[in-house]
């Protein structure tokens, strides 16, 4: 071998050298881009340097809110303080000062002087002409990060809620809160599942169903339900849940199950329940979780239920997931779906909500040095963007409660399930990230099955696509944007709550409403306003109306399937809710 020869083998130190550092620093960062965080930074003060008309209205609405707060001060020190209006209110979902005691000296003066300070720096990050949007909605996400951090509502001296229970109990919450953080400590260095967890545990409290698992590869389970009716819609329905997440969020406790609820309309029912990957799938693909998954899922229900057609559900990235595998279907000229039905899912995401606050390039580049590292992406990382979207209410509330008030929230089936996280298998998340969230292939026509493009135009099946209107995952503007994507029907439902709580919504449910629209084929599509504006509000839960569209899409009923195939084996696999769901 020459020396040219050696020379070209020869492994480039950045290729060896640098993930390991950056897997390094991502350790101590929380999994942020330190770099894409000084780059928004830059962006935003070298900007505002320039910009002296933009620091002249700083200043003017600075000296504006020191004369608003000093007016209200005034009137307070006057007259009673709970009878005067305050200089600024909160959003509205924001109710960490509702309570009468920030009324009261000095509170008043703490909670008003924190909400100004939080409307100065909103204005003062947004609207600087020529900083990037990304780079703005992160200046604007990080200021709100460490004015959160600082409410007068975290402290005991300066929360006044705190201080009257302290003197009530004579500080007896106060233990109760440390408490209450030894053993929060304890459960995580241990693994052990958050307080009240313990109640619902999975196949026992939650994930009951009657069922059994009829087909196990090396990414899914998929578990056929037991019917409870004497006859069935002829078309079979599968569920592709988001493998970021455990399939029973479709599968709570018996009053809030969906799929029981779809059991007992009808219907047969199949539900993908992925693996929980660890290192050895670092190279499992988006690819593999379409083939694997509900490309297999199809293939044994074509099986189990031949020559039916079937309803094709997907809740959140497995209804992304479903979106592209209904394209390449199309493509093919498979003609095995009867309709597609898309929850808090996005084949769009040319504006992806503020989940896109940590993705940029610098940020997928250091989640992939650190997935290369580890093989996958932590349930721990995952959660903590979660909680960062909503900190207030989802980390310095809950602490303020269970550390400083002393008492617990009462656990609950949906708070069980949140924290039994899964991981994401690097090769995949990657694609993933840079495919749909940075490129946005899909929503532009680029994303490609079996090296050819999918385009959802060429889906041929009726659509029913739900969103939900306080979504921060996938917000409902952007789902909305399915409209878009499918020339064929689509019925678009935006209902009231969550991500979670608005897919989870069982009939009876306090407090739940629905809007819905059809656009037939090829018809004008409303801008998302418009339709905000044109379509009614109707009181209750959203899942009759699915169940509706779906009979209006099925055949006669007839005699249940079998379940499972008999003599395949199958009858070695476990019940429902099988062994992959039960893995951490």
């Amino acid at each position: 071998m020459t020396e040219c020869d050696v020379t070209h083998l020869k492994v480039p130190a950045a290729m060896t050298l640098d993930p390991p550092v950056h897997a390094l620093q991502a350790r101590w960062t929380a999994s942020l881009s330190m770099e894409s965080l000084y780059l928004a930074f830059a962006d935003w003060l070298l900007h505002l340097m320039r910009s002296p008309g933009k620091r002249m209205d700083l200043l003017q609405l600075e000296l504006e809110q020191a004369q608003r707060l000093h007016a209200y001060l005034v009137s307070c020190a006057l007259s009673d303080p709970c009878e005067v209006s305050p200089c600024t209110l909160p959003p509205a979902t924001d109710r960490r000062f509702a309570e009468a005691e920030w009324r009261q000296w000095p509170f008043n003066w703490l909670h008003q002087s924190f909400l100004l300070q939080q409307q100065w720096w909103h204005e003062a990050v947004t609207n600087v002409r020529g900083v990037s949007h990304h780079h703005q909605d992160v200046m604007d996400f990080v200021t709100r990060q460490w004015l959160d951090m600082g409410s007068p509502g975290n402290f005991l001296a300066t929360n006044p809620v705190v201080l009257k229970r302290t003197a009530e109990e004579g500080g007896r919450n106060l233990v109760r809160g440390a408490l209450n953080w030894l053993d929060d400590a304890m459960r995580y260095i241990s693994g052990m599942p958050e307080a009240g967890g313990e109640s619902f545990v999975v196949g026992r409290d939650v994930a009951v169903t009657p069922g059994r698992v009829v087909l196990r590869n090396a990414l899914i389970e998929l578990i056929q339900y037991v019917p409870t009716t004497e006859a069935v819609r002829p078309e079979p329905v599968l569920i592709v849940p988001a493998w970021i997440m455990k399939y029973y969020i479709l599968d709570l406790s018996p009053h809030n199950s969906l799929i029981r609820y779809l059991v007992a309309q009808g219907y047969t029912v199949f539900c993908i329940s992925w693996k929980n990957p660890d290192r050895s799938d670092a190279g499992l693909s988006m690819d593999d979780y379409l083939n694997l998954g509900s490309h297999a899922a199809l293939d044994a229900i074509g099986r189990i239920v031949p020559g039916q057609r079937v309803h094709a559900a997907g809740y959140c990235l497995g209804g992304t997931l479903l979106s592209i595998a209904a394209g390449a279907m199309a493509r093919d000229g498979d003609q095995r779906l009867a309709s597609l039905t898309l929850l808090a899912a996005q084949t769009d995401f040319a504006e992806p909500g503020e989940l896109s606050l940590f993705i940029d390039e610098s940020e997928v580049a250091l989640l992939e040095d650190q997935m290369g590292q580890a093989g996958y992406l932590t349930a721990k990382q995952m959660a903590g963007a979660f909680q960062m979207l909503r900190s207030y209410d989802l980390l310095w509330s809950r602490m303020t409660n269970d550390y400083l008030l002393g008492q617990r929230r009462a656990a609950n089936d949906l708070m069980a399930w949140n924290a039994d996280s899964t991981r994401m298998p690097a090769t995949m998340h990657s694609q993933y990230l840079r495919r749909l969230y940075l490129d946005n292939d899909l929503g532009e026509g680029r994303y490609q099955v079996g090296g050819k493009p999918v385009e959802l135009k060429d889906v041929t099946v009726p659509v029913f696509c739900v969103a939900t209107e306080t979504d921060h995952v996938a917000p409902w503007h952007s789902v909305y944007k399915v409209h878009h994507l499918f020339t064929d029907e689509v019925t678009f439902v935006l209902t009231s709550g969550g991500h979670n709580a608005g897919i989870v919504s069982e009939p009876g449910h306090p407090g739940r409403r629905y809007r819905a629209c059809v656009r037939l084929r090829e018809a004008p599509t409303l801008a998302a306003e418009t339709w905000l504006s044109q379509a009614q509000p109707t009181e209750g839960s959203w899942w009759p109306a699915w169940t509706k569209w779906l009979e209006a899409h099925s055949g006669a009923p007839q005699s249940p399937p079998r379940m499972g195939l008999p003599g395949s084996g199958e009858e070695n696999l476990p019940r429902a809710p099988g062994h992959y769901v039960m893995e951490k």
